[in-house]
């Protein structure tokens, strides 16, 4: 009898504990969210910089005769920007890159802004950056793709991952 007592108790006690669940919804919508990358920390070494910028550049990755060759060059200068901007000129005065020419980068200037931040920071711009960058080249005719992929490439934040 006490038994059944104890087990009635714990019965009336945990169906009364039980109740319906309810479903709340809210007006959210739905957003893309990616990561922000911009808050970088670690320093590219010379062999990372060398195959991420060969690879940004000609969309293929760099052969490993080809960055021990350039791995020479940046170590004989000793100063590392002086350095990393002789390999990028060097790269730009090659055949073979596979960037958008002026002409496609004039035709849909918001596009060539947003695919250039994912290319080099691997980002999406902030508001703030695509405007001011749209306007920058609206404003300058001469303006070119290699000069603005010089600047991101010559970046601190490109120097970071």
């Amino acid at each position: 009898m006490r038994n059944f007592k104890l087990l009635a108790i714990t019965l009336l006690l945990f169906l009364g504990s039980c109740k319906r669940e309810t479903h709340v919804t809210f007006g959210v919508e739905e957003a893309n969210l990616y990561e922000d990358k911009a808050l970088k920390t670690k320093s590219k070494n010379e062999a990372v910089y060398i195959s991420v910028l060969y690879t940004n550049l000609y969309q293929t990755p760099i052969s490993p005769s080809q960055l021990y060759k350039t791995q020479a060059v940046i170590y004989s200068i000793g100063d590392r920007n002086v350095a990393n901007e002789m390999v990028l000129s060097n790269y730009f005065n090659t055949q073979g890159l596979t960037i958008p020419s002026n002409a496609e980068m004039r035709s849909d200037i918001e596009s060539f802004v947003i695919e250039t931040y994912k290319r080099f920071f691997l980002r999406y711009p902030s508001e703030g950056e695509k405007t001011w960058m749209i306007q920058y080249i609206t404003r300058n005719s001469q303006l070119s793709v290699e000069m603005i992929y010089t600047g991101f490439a010559a970046s601190d934040e490109y120097q970071y991952y």
